[in-house]
C-alpha cells in the first residue's frame, strides 16, 4: 500500500512525515528527493518558462516519480512526502498559473507517455494536509531553514488551483491543520494512516 502525504508548503507535510518515521516503524517514508532532477535541469540550461524546455523539464520530473515507486515497492506500506500525484498536478496546472497559454490538454498530448507511466503510480490514498494564509504564513516564517522563495506565488496561484483538483478526486481526505501543533498534526497523520493499514489487512 502506497499513501501520500499533500498540501501547501509550510503546512507541514515534512514534519508530519518525520513524525511518521520515528513513531511507527512499520511505516516506511519516503521523503521527496528532486536533487538529481534539478541538477540535470541546470546542467541542461533548461528554462522552465520556455515550452519545449518545460516539457523536457517535466520528463524528467515525471519518469522520476516513477524511479521512486518502483523503489518503494519492497515495503508493505509507504507513505511518500508528495507521491506521483503531485507531480502530475504540477506538469498540467504550473503554465496557467504562471499565465503562460499552454492548456491542460495541449500538455497531456505532448507528455502523454510520461503522464501515464506516473498514472500507473498513484497512491491508493492521499492525505491534503490543508490551513489558512495565515497559519501557512506563521509557520513559512518560524522555518528558518528554508528560505521558500517560491512560497508566495505558490499560495497565491498554485494552491487554489490544487485545492479544487484535490477536491475532485475520490482518493483524497482533507485536513484541517490550523491550531494544531507539529505533534498534533502529527498523531493525526498517524491515526489516518494506521486506519488505512488496518483496512487493508
Amino acid at each position: 500500500m502506497i499513501l501520500s502525504l499533500q498540501g501547501c508548503m509550510a503546512v507541514g507535510k515534512t514534519t508530519a512525515a518525520r513524525y511518521l518515521q520515528a513513531h511507527d516503524p512499520q511505516l516506511h517514508v519516503c521523503f521527496e528527493d528532486n536533487a538529481a532532477v534539478i541538477a540535470e535541469v541546470k546542467h541542461r540550461g533548461l528554462d522552465k518558462n520556455c515550452y519545449a524546455d518545460y516539457l523536457e523539464i517535466q520528463r524528467l520530473f515525471l519518469q522520476n516519480e516513477v524511479r521512486r515507486w518502483q523503489e518503494v515497492q519492497k515495503y508493505p506500506c509507504t507513505v511518500m512526502d508528495f507521491g506521483a500525484e503531485e507531480i502530475v498536478f504540477y506538469t498540467l496546472h504550473y503554465p496557467k498559473s504562471k499565465g503562460l497559454d499552454w492548456g491542460v490538454e495541449e500538455l497531456r498530448r505532448a507528455l502523454a507517455p510520461e503522464l501515464a507511466a506516473a498514472q500507473g503510480c498513484m497512491p491508493e490514498h492521499i492525505l491534503f494536509l490543508d490551513a489558512s494564509d495565515e497559519t501557512l504564513r506563521t509557520r513559512k516564517e518560524g522555518d528558518t531553514a528554508r528560505t521558500r522563495g517560491f512560497f508566495e506565488h505558490y499560495r497565491n496561484q498554485l494552491l487554489p488551483l490544487k485545492r479544487e483538483w484535490f477536491r475532485n478526486r475520490e482518493d483524497t481526505t482533507f485536513l484541517q491543520t490550523d491550531g494544531l501543533t507539529a505533534e498534533q498534526e502529527g498523531e493525526a497523520v498517524l491515526r489516518w494512516c494506521t486506519q488505512w493499514i488496518g483496512m487493508n489487512r
